[in-house]
Order: structure tokens, then C-alpha cells, then sequence
């Protein structure tokens, strides 16, 4: 009896711990209510209404990077001690295995990689020195705290954050 107690204690835990790892690797998906809403939320506040008109918050389901827009996105990126603003034009298209670093602090890379041709492509967060590796489209706010895409040609704004990582407008 209490071999049989051990083992099905042993297959508990084994189902637990499987569900838990499959439901940490699946991304949030919003209702487009709820996408509206968090976007709204989510708009940086400044008083120049260009970029207030512009700026778009983007969330990991829209799957912004699978297509070259020739638009410039900022992300707001957690590095080993601080959090980064990294700014790119997403201008080449990645291929299959590809890989782009776009910015690299305290050891930390962080870049877009597309994982094979039926995956999209997606930001990661790298530490060369543990192998490890984040994707934005399953990271809690860990790894990537904002993505931002301008939505003009013109000009991009000047962005900056401050110590907790919240993006602003330079000079405001």
C-alpha cells in the first residue's frame, strides 16, 4: 500500500509540474476589447500629440516582426542589474535560424531571432554566459517590460526611461 501511495504520489507531481511548464510557455491573448483597452493604457504620457497620436504600445500577439514595416520600435529590455531602451528600425526580413543582435549591456544580448521557418519571428533577451535565452512572446514582464512601434516615417521621438523603466520623452 504504501509502495502504491509513493508512486501515485510520484505521478501527481510529474502531471502537476508538466502542466505548469506547458501553461508558462503559452503567450497572453487579448480580446481586441482588451487589446484596445491595454493600448489605451499603456500610451506614454507627454504633451506633444504627435507622438501621443503615434506611438503605439504593441503586445506579443500581434507578431509585429514576421514582416518587414520599415518602422521603429523601442524596447524596454532588462539587462543584469537596470533596465535598456533599445531602439530599431525593423527593416530586414529574418530568415530561417536567422538571427539579428540589436543591442548588447552587462551581458546581455538582446536581438530578434526566428527559430525555424514555421515559427515567427520573435525579441529574445540572451545571456551568452548561461546559454539562456528569453522570448518576449511567453515573458511575464521579467525579461521585456514595453514595446513601442512608431507609426510615421518621419522623424522617431527621442525616448528615454527612468530607474523603474518607464519610457518617457526626452526633455519632458
Amino acid at each position: 500500500m504504501k509502495k502504491i501511495l509513493s508512486l501515485l504520489g510520484t505521478i501527481t507531481l510529474i502531471g502537476t509540474s508538466t502542466t505548469s511548464l506547458v501553461a508558462c510557455n503559452t503567450t497572453q491573448k487579448y480580446t481586441p476589447e482588451e487589446l484596445a483597452k491595454i493600448k489605451q493604457e499603456n500610451k506614454i504620457k507627454t504633451n506633444n500629440q504627435e507622438i501621443r497620436d503615434n506611438l503605439e504600445w504593441i503586445a506579443p500577439q500581434e507578431k509585429p516582426f514576421n514582416k518587414v514595416d520599415n518602422k521603429w520600435y523601442y524596447v524596454v529590455w532588462k539587462g543584469k542589474t537596470q533596465w535598456y531602451i533599445t531602439n530599431f528600425l525593423n527593416n530586414e526580413k529574418i530568415n530561417e535560424r536567422g538571427k539579428k543582435i540589436l543591442k548588447e549591456e552587462e551581458g546581455y544580448e538582446i536581438g530578434l531571432y526566428r527559430y525555424s521557418l514555421n515559427y515567427e519571428v520573435d525579441l529574445f533577451n540572451y545571456e551568452p554566459s548561461k546559454m539562456t535565452n528569453w522570448p518576449w512572446r511567453i515573458d511575464k514582464g521579467t525579461h521585456f517590460k514595453s514595446v513601442y512601434r512608431w507609426n510615421l516615417t518621419t522623424t522617431e521621438p527621442k525616448l528615454v526611461i527612468d530607474n523603474d523603466g518607464n519610457v518617457k520623452v526626452k526633455g519632458e
